[in-house]
């Protein structure tokens, strides 16, 4: 793990521990180090909860009774039991009641330069007149309801209104084909299907109502296709199942209904190894308050932050963006567009120019950007930025200091964060009360109790293992949608007791945290086991490489034997020279033996719309292996190319 344990790159000032909200709540309540707050918030659950909704200001309209009954066991865990609530009311109206309305609630700019702005007053306003012309459509609390838009003010109308009567919201990514929109919405037998007409592209325009329509030819249960006009196309719809949205808005108040805090409120598919993809199940008193409280912890949001993630609303990390920033009162900044469209630097103009305070990437977008140079980073200030989040997949050093030191400008701390769609947010994550290594995790997210066990189910430190979580979380998901079985086969069925998080993680010496990637990409050569994440850290140190993905192959010697993947910077050749450096670099730094087989030179990596790298369908595609569940890929044409790559057996692009 030498390529991991770097020195500190950032210790937090005094006046950034003295002003973060773990710091007041620990002077609030008597508590003289995080080390302490962070125990407490593990073994007393009740006060960590009741503490948390005290300090935002969270409205229940009935208070709960019991924090958290495990009657049933674990995997069926009910939180904040007897209480009623409706997140949406968190989010919008308690903020307008406590005389907050005229402040911003939604920034939104689109890749042509369009924005709009909406006050909370007027969200609510828009939120009420949707809810009530759904309702008057016929919609009704448990419906389903797909939303297959891009990250645009609607689709964060939609997702509240939807769970402001009650029904359930089924986000799907705006980049699907017909056959995942298909597969979806059948699976959850949805009623409802709110649409775009397309999006802008790098100039181009991507239809969207076409491929709803296809998909709809398979689909019986859908009722009403609503439709928002994005970029304005001149489409033709069936009036007896189509409608405008616009059309639909009804002006007038309404209050919320309360809900027991079980109520469903949203469904995300996540795709599996094998098999069809999985329906995480979410509920009111769930995933909106897990994703405050990440955001009120780990990243130190504030009302008075404006916050912002690339990503899309079938991406966990949409939801979570409007749902935790909302509660929390802050100001939510939507992007609809290519981060470095029309220029490599439009990310860093956009931050600039709406006062991002805390900003959201993944590292593969950073890889990406830094192609261009720094340049293009270096020449804007970003005053108002405070800190930076990461997520969708592990960092390499290179490109974490790169981000620190152009981006942040080596004041801004990179607040890494890991847990996924299933858990509603974070597992790991930092605070700024702590310093940061590079591509590290500084602590647990306050109220899980996260560890690393080994084969045998033993914690252990200093060598990779298993991530897992001890206890239990109001975000965990409450089973897959009418899966039960499949549910506790994935994360209950290794230990008892223990939800087995699927993810390869290391403890150093000093007690910071590495996600390493995906349990099921690991990789056992000559009876050691290595997180390709470490390979692949060693290759991109390489000036020449920008990005890499390693797997592992059957090997007669070793058992396993890794194979090597590398997307070149642009300008570099691909030779056998070249080659032999970067296996010799492997050699090097992480020992003979587990210097892969083969290293290839190929065009990109295949990737999921959140950016993390699919290791397992670039294994079966380079070993003639069905791939499985491909709905989720970003870039399918890069299988293509691994597959004529195996076929030829030749390491060139």
């Amino acid at each position: 793990m030498q390529e991991f344990n770097l020195p500190i790159a950032w210790t937090p000032d005094e006046g950034v521990i003295a002003r973060a909200n773990i710091t007041a709540q620990m002077r609030r309540y008597g508590i003289d180090s995080y080390e302490l707050f962070l125990q407490r918030s593990i073994t007393d659950p009740d006060w960590f909860w009741r503490a948390f909704f005290e300090d935002i200001g969270f409205h229940w309209h009935t208070p709960y009774q019991q924090t958290l009954d495990l009657s049933k066991g674990k995997p069926w865990a009910k939180w904040f039991v007897g209480g009623q609530l409706n997140w949406t009311y968190n989010a919008l109206d308690r903020h307008v009641q406590a005389g907050r309305g005229d402040r911003l609630a939604l920034i939104w700019e689109g890749e042509e330069g369009t924005t709009r702005r909406y006050t909370y007053r007027q969200l609510l306003e828009e939120v009420n007149a949707l809810t009530r012309g759904l309702l008057a459509l016929g919609v009704q609390p448990g419906d389903r309801v797909g939303l297959f838009l891009p990250f645009v003010p609607e689709v964060a109308i939609a997702l509240l209104a939807v769970s402001r009567l009650g029904a359930i919201a089924l986000p799907l990514f705006s980049g699907f084909g017909p056959e995942p929109v298909q597969t979806r919405l059948q699976d959850a037998e949805a009623r409802w299907l709110f649409v775009a007409d397309g999006f802008p592209r790098r100039g181009k325009i991507v239809p969207m109502k076409e491929v709803a329509d296809t998909a709809l030819e398979a689909v019986d249960t859908i009722e009403r296709v609503i439709v928002v006009q994005r970029v304005g196309r001149e489409l033709s719809l069936n009036p007896s199942r189509e409608l405008p949205y616009t059309e639909l808005l009804q002006e007038g108040e309404l209050t919320p209904t309360p809900f027991d805090s079980d109520h469903p409120c949203m469904m995300i598919y996540t795709s599996g190894t094998t098999g069809k993809p999985k329906a995480a199940f979410h509920v009111h008193a769930g995933f909106p308050i897990k994703a405050a409280q990440d955001m009120y912890h780990l990243f130190d949001l504030k009302p008075d932050d404006t916050i912002s993630w690339l990503t899309d609303i079938g991406w966990m990390m949409g939801p979570w963006l409007i749902m935790g920033g909302l509660i929390l009162g802050a100001t939510v900044f939507m992007y609809d567009g290519s981060p470095d469209y029309p220029a490599p630097d439009r990310l860093w103009s956009l931050v600039e120019q709406h006062g991002i305070t805390v900003l959201g990437i993944t590292p593969t977008l950073i890889r990406a950007l830094m192609r261009e140079g720094e340049a293009y980073a270096d020449r804007h200030p970003m005053p108002n930025l405070r800190l930076l989040g990461s997520t969708g997949e592990p960092w390499n050093p290179e490109p974490w200091l790169w981000t620190f030191e152009h981006v942040g400008k080596r004041r801004v701390p990179i607040i890494n964060y890991s847990g996924g769609t299933e858990i509603s947010g974070g597992i790991l994550g930092c605070v700024v009360l702590r310093p940061l290594k590079p591509c590290s995790f500084n602590t647990v997210v306050p109220g899980v109790d996260a560890a690393v066990f080994n084969e045998q189910g033993e914690p252990v430190r200093g060598e990779v293992g298993y991530l897992v979580v001890r206890n239990v979380n109001p975000g965990m998901t409450r089973s897959f949608w009418r899966d039960p079985e499949r549910y506790l086969q994935t994360y209950w069925s290794r230990w008892s007791d223990v939800w087995d998080h699927g993810d390869l993680c290391l403890i150093d010496a000093d007690g910071f945290w590495y996600i390493l990637g995906r349990a099921d990409d690991t990789l056992k050569i000559a009876g050691k086991r290595v997180g390709p994440a470490e390979i692949e850290s060693v290759l991109v140190e390489h000036p020449a490489v920008v990005e890499a993905g390693v797997i592992g192959i059957p090997d007669e010697i070793k058992g396993q034997a890794a194979v090597a993947f590398v997307v070149l910077k642009p300008g570099v050749e691909w030779d056998d020279t070249l080659a032999q450096e970067l296996l010799q670099l492997v050699a090097q730094r992480m020992g003979k033996p587990l210097m892969p087989k083969a290293v290839y030179a190929v065009p990109e990596l295949p990737k999921t719309r959140n950016a993390k790298i699919m290791r397992r369908v670039l294994r079966a595609a380079y070993l003639g292996e069905p791939t499985g569940d491909l709905s989720a890929l970003e870039n399918p044409h890069s299988v293509e190319a691994i597959q004529r790559l195996r076929a030829s057996d030749s390491p060139a692009p």
